[in-house]
């Protein structure tokens, strides 16, 4: 099936372009993230996340100030289909009187339920469920998730510079996924989303996806190296791109359509994993073709101290492809 039959793109030709607006979008995340805007949810945080059900449709302004009277600055917002009537209320872990202690949370839990069924006694809550999460288990997940993101490029790096006889390919592919990652919480700082268990699920889902998708590229440069031995390796590179173009299209285009129907239709719950997902799988298709390929190039060409004409068989040698 070709849904393009023998495309002739420059990818590889826009790159320059691309670049700097992919460090530029970057730059932008990484202020926000500095500045405080990359929310934490309740999982590393720390606090009671509690999901009310009332009776009838309910006014996020009355429950806000019933809450506000024990917990101030909580987060109040509606939750679910409107038909259901759900709130959910998320508490700091130091919005208790009494410190930051499990205990202390789930008081402050029954506070906030206790409040509303005095405050906003016309519209009950039928139906409520609270969960709690410590700081100590807080800083136990997120140090968890770090470790285990930089261990999987780590692995990745290794196993790409053996499987391809060269360091270049695995540091070009990590970067790729590094990028995507940064481009991702960038969005999610900018959506306001929050960091929650799904949403690393979701970055470390396109970790792997992304690199996947880098690797089928990579073997195709191989395969092309090894019969066109004469051309320079940006030629070679931007061809594979073309080659493996409507794969990529039906491939990353099948996924995306799944992670948008997710997106759009997954509900309260998995609305961050949906919206990392949506922007992961164009980041992670675009990243390819336009961050490891020109970083591959690039390297190539600094090691040869030559301009990109230069003899694949060189940069062959150079990059050990076998």
């Amino acid at each position: 099936m070709e849904i393009l039959k023998n495309p002739h793109f420059d990818f590889l030709g826009k790159a320059k372009y691309f670049i700097p607006l992919s460090l530029a979008v970057i730059a932008a995340g990484l202020f926000m993230i500095v500045s405080g805007k990359l929310r934490s949810g309740v999982e590393f945080s720390g606090g009671t996340q509690i999901i009310a059900k009332f009776k009838d449709a309910p006014q996020i302004e009355q429950i806000r100030t019933a809450v506000e009277r024990v917990a101030p600055g909580a987060v109040i917002q509606s939750y679910g289909e409107a038909s259901r009537n759900q709130v959910l209320i998320r508490l700091a872990a130091a919005g208790g009187e009494g410190g930051g202690g499990e205990g202390d949370l789930g008081s402050l839990a029954k506070q906030v339920q206790d409040a509303l069924a005095s405050a906003y006694a016309q519209n009950p809550v039928v139906e409520s469920s609270s969960e709690i999460v410590g700081p100590v288990v807080g800083d136990e997940l997120r140090r968890k998730a770090v470790q285990l993101t930089v261990l999987g490029l780590l692995f990745q790096l290794v196993y790409i510079a053996w499987r391809f006889k060269g360091g270049v390919w695995g540091f070009a592919a990590v970067i790729a996924c590094f990028h995507d990652v940064l481009v991702c919480l960038t969005f999610l700082c900018f959506f306001g989303y929050e960091i929650t268990l799904n949403v690393i699920a979701a970055l470390l889902t396109l970790v792997g996806y992304s690199v996947n998708d880098t690797i089928v590229i990579f073997d195709r440069v191989r395969e092309n190296l090894k019969q066109r031995r004469k051309e320079p390796l940006a030629t070679i590179l931007n061809d594979s791109v073309n080659q493996t173009l409507t794969r990529t299209l039906i491939s990353n285009g099948t996924t995306f359509l799944a992670v948008l129907g997710l997106f759009l239709f997954g509900g309260e719950v998995l609305g961050g994993f949906g919206f990392t997902m949506v922007i992961g799988i164009v980041v992670g298709t675009y990243s390819t073709i336009y961050i490891a390929g020109p970083i591959v190039t690039f390297w190539a060409q600094r090691s040869q101290k030559a301009p990109a004409s230069a003899g694949a068989s060189k940069l062959n040698r150079h990059l050990s492809i076998r």
